[in-house]
């Protein structure tokens, strides 16, 4: 609601999570482009990036399942 009332109409997001896009879309804003957010898969972050991936569905390259 902020960035209504700021006068914003379209907008370009970073985020790799689709709920945002859906979020923001609900409030009359239009997402015009996604900007993913690029994370490398390491040893001690790729269990938590493919649990984000598979059960909250966010849009993350290069991580195999």
């Amino acid at each position: 609601q902020i960035l209504k009332n700021l006068g914003l109409g379209k907008i370009r997001l970073m985020t790799n999570n689709p709920r945002k896009i859906v979020g923001l879309e609900g409030y009359g804003l239009q997402v015009v482009e996604r900007v993913s957010i690029e994370v490398g898969p390491k040893e001690d972050n790729i269990k938590y990036l493919r649990t984000k991936q598979e059960k909250l569905g966010h849009m993350i390259k290069n991580i195999s399942k």
